[in-house]
């Protein structure tokens, strides 16, 4: 039977309901204006990409990464022209990147929603990212913002670097921590520092805040994806377990520390379930219980508020101010969010 609790203990936090209400309170109006100026960035006047790209903005998520763009800013200044040039620059990059992920993953869904493969098949769905690219790159050049670009091209890089180590680790299952790290630093660590320090960027020349704001939100990125990678585990609040990444063969942090720990006869048994049994439920049911025994969610969800403890750190270096307390609010809730 599959444990869907244990033990774990956290940091003492006072537990409150955060809501991305109350996070988006000091931005709500830069929001605003920034989801009006996003849907007119990415209209065009071939109507079968209009229709896409009207079907992609109406299915846009909580605009994560335009908050880290705009409460970064805030941070020390007040928003500019530029800073909602740096927060189109971010999703139109960030969009781009979720369609060619969803051909390259043969992915049908996307937030409860059909991806634009599967509606519109494989190729208009890399024609539909080669455009927000190209709308990415023209606005940035057009407005001289190079510094942003600068910025955003060096996290697309590094997370199509982070997704072909994926690939090439998960094929060997080679399950050193420090790969692993490496990986998700890459791939989903790389654009919430890109979307912190571009924001940072649009008020600033200061060399060491950008630095300072791009190191923020690493940290927050990696506690990000060890929470999400929890989840295939299931937790307290969720309870079933997912398993997904398990029979994609994907590293977790989770399932790294308990085959590292595992002895030999249990290790070649998890290592060879994972390979060969992976679409097997009852077999992936086996490895998760076992991970949850070897004390590998414990483990992962230490790691998680370690790396939350240092975006406050860093974060603490920052004055005081609404942006500020609503940063800190953001971290919380991306370590403590429920799905």
């Amino acid at each position: 039977m599959v444990r869907t609790n244990s033990n774990i203990k956290q940091p003492t936090v006072k537990k409150m309901t955060i809501s991305l209400k109350d996070i988006k309170a000091p931005i709500q109006k830069e929001l605003d204006s920034f989801e009006e100026s996003f849907k007119e960035s990415v209209k065009s006047t071939v109507p079968l990409l209009d229709k896409v790209m009207y079907y992609i903005v109406k299915r846009k998520g909580k605009q994560m990464r335009p908050m880290f763009v705009f409460l970064c800013a805030k941070l020390i200044g007040e928003v500019e022209e530029s800073t909602f040039r740096a927060a189109s620059l971010v999703e139109l990059l960030h969009t781009a990147t979720l369609v060619h992920d969803d051909v390259v993953d043969d992915s049908n869904k996307r937030r409860g929603f059909f991806s634009v493969n599967a509606l519109w098949k494989n190729k208009i769905a890399v024609l539909v990212g080669d455009y927000l690219l190209s709308r990415g790159l023209l606005l940035a050049v057009d407005n001289e913002d190079f510094q942003a670009l600068k910025i955003i091209s060096k996290a697309v890089k590094e997370m199509s670097e982070g997704e072909l180590l994926q690939i090439q680790k998960s094929r060997l299952l080679n399950l050193e921590e420090e790969v692993y790290f490496e990986i998700i630093r890459q791939k989903t660590a790389s654009l919430i520092s890109a979307a912190c320090a571009a924001g940072m960027a649009s008020v600033t020349d200061d060399a060491h805040q950008i630095k300072q704001a791009a190191l923020l939100g690493e940290k927050i990125g990696i506690s990000f994806q060890i929470k999400d990678d929890l989840f295939d585990f299931g937790t307290e609040d969720i309870g079933k377990p997912t398993g997904i990444d398990i029979k994609e063969k994907k590293l977790s942090l989770p399932l790294i520390y308990a085959i590292n720990k595992a002895e030999k006869k249990q290790r070649k048994w998890l290592i060879n379930t994972i390979k060969k049994h992976n679409e097997d439920k009852e077999k992936v049911a086996e490895i998760i219980s076992y991970v949850w025994k070897s004390g590998g969610i414990e483990y992962a969800t230490k790691a998680m508020y370690r790396y939350r403890q240092e975006a406050f750190d860093i974060l603490d270096t920052f004055p005081d101010t609404a942006a500020k307390k609503s940063l800190r609010m953001l971290i919380e809730y991306v370590t403590e969010r429920k799905k």
